[in-house]
């Protein structure tokens, strides 16, 4: 076994393609494995979500439960959850750090978690539970095979990967996203091709072996370039980006002001809930809860929607997220998105399902500091015909939601502009504690 080893060795040092016919081989064969294990756990939840929705539809009466549901889901993350708790910020963290366990208890924790936040009515996503189910499983095997650090890491990579790709049906776009959130400004090229085959294989595993069928929208009829659609598409562009921003910065507050107001995790949840239910008869529609599928597919035609739906939605799902619910951001900025564009279609005259679709791609861009990610799955769900506008969109809204972002672990590799001083690897975290430091310093001087 060592003299084929010491042989692989020699060969490898020798001849630059076998050491890359190696690394190939030996990823094919561990992303397929990841991508197999989170497509099989994707197309579970995914059935199970439809499922959970459907009852909460045909029983309207699950939403009193909802402060219940939160408290029971507190209550096991207390008892059982360790660092569990800690949701897609501990997979980016361990992928940058490698100093601490992704239990595999987080697997079911988040699975359950959400199932339960979505039968009684919390504003949440999915692709939260999938990241979680991803690197869970990922970190698992890799135990298991005794993998070293840096394998270790790029497993990680795949888990997030193929829980973005299988969970929204777009492989391109999971692969990217999994080097591109971990840091603002750099991308792990070691790790695109391992991403790629997690996110391929689970996407097929999802699709084609269990059958999932993922939703998809028309982005209808694309405008010609000018100079006119040029600027109007580029204010909606920057509109979007604030969305991203005011529903980052408002979770955070929410989640802070919640911890602060309420010790006791289970209080909290327990009291955000009831928060949810009163806001329901406050404005009197149930519309805005769940994945927020309804209003995205509400958003593709071509009539005009409440125009402050993007507004409740955003509300609902940070009331929902800030309390401790489980679930994750995507579905809902989606939702958030989508029904922004289509308001401002109507304002700007522009064909409402395109306006929509930028939307839905740039807020979520936004939010997550994921530009090129977004813009492939921009093409992957609504083709390549909207692609100049699509790029824009992402860019634009990338761009104008700052040094902010819903996974506060996510470093700033290079800043998005040479304005403010970060310091290399410094997290959103401690850019936002930096930021109220110098805020706090020129109040006294002043």
């Amino acid at each position: 076994m060592n003299k084929m080893k010491d042989k692989w060795t020699l060969y490898s040092e020798r001849w630059l393609q076998v050491s890359i016919l190696g690394y190939m081989i030996k990823w094919i064969i561990l992303g397929s494995a990841v991508g197999v294990l989170i497509g099989t756990a994707s197309a579970f939840f995914l059935t199970s979500l439809s499922k959970v929705t459907d009852l909460r539809l045909q029983n309207p009466w699950l939403l009193f439960l909802l402060p219940l549901g939160g408290a029971l889901v507190s209550f096991l993350y207390l008892k059982v959850g360790k660092n569990s708790s800690k949701g897609n910020n501990l997979i980016i963290e361990q992928v940058h750090q490698d100093n601490d366990v992704i239990p595999l208890r987080m697997a079911p924790l988040v699975l359950f978690g959400t199932l339960i936040t979505h039968l009684f009515g919390g504003s949440a996503g999915r692709e939260g539970t999938a990241v979680q189910m991803g690197g869970s499983l990922a970190d698992w095997l890799g135990r298991l095979l005794k993998v070293n650090s840096i394998d270790r890491k790029l497993l990680l990579i795949c888990g997030i990967s193929g829980g973005f790709g299988s969970i929204f049906g777009t492989p391109l776009a999971g692969a990217i996203f999994g080097l591109e959130v971990l840091a603002i400004g750099l991308i792990r090229h070691e790790a695109l091709f391992p991403a790629f085959v997690a996110s391929f294989v689970g996407n097929l595993v999802t699709t084609s072996f269990w059958k999932v069928e993922h939703i998809h929208y028309h982005i209808g009829t694309v405008p010609a370039l000018s100079v006119l659609v040029l600027l109007k598409v580029i204010l909606a562009s920057v509109l979007f980006g604030f969305a991203s921003l005011f529903f980052s910065e408002l979770t955070h507050f929410l989640k802070k002001t919640y911890t602060r107001l309420f010790k006791n995790p289970m209080v909290k949840s327990a009291v955000g809930g009831c928060v949810v239910i009163i806001l329901v008869y406050v404005i009197g529609s149930r519309e805005y809860l769940g994945l927020g599928t309804n209003l995205i597919a509400d958003s593709f035609e071509d009539g005009l929607l409440s125009p402050f739906a993007f507004l409740w939605k955003l509300l609902f799902t940070s009331l929902t997220l800030g309390a401790g619910f489980q679930g994750g951001e995507v579905t809902p900025l989606f939702a958030i998105g989508a029904s922004l564009g289509n308001m401002l279609a109507h304002f700007l005259g522009l064909y409402a399902p395109f306006l929509a679709a930028l939307g839905f791609i740039a807020v979520f861009c936004g939010a997550a500091n994921t530009p090129i990610a977004c813009f492939i799955m921009g093409i992957e769900l609504f083709g390549s015909s909207g692609a100049i506008y699509m790029f824009i969109a992402c860019l634009i809204s990338y761009l104008i939601s700052g040094h902010t972002g819903i996974y506060t672990s996510q470093q700033i590799g290079i800043p998005k502009m040479r304005m403010g001083k970060f310091t290399e690897g410094m997290t959103l975290a401690e850019a936002k504690e930096q930021r109220t430091r110098t805020r706090n310093r020129r109040k006294m001087n002043e």
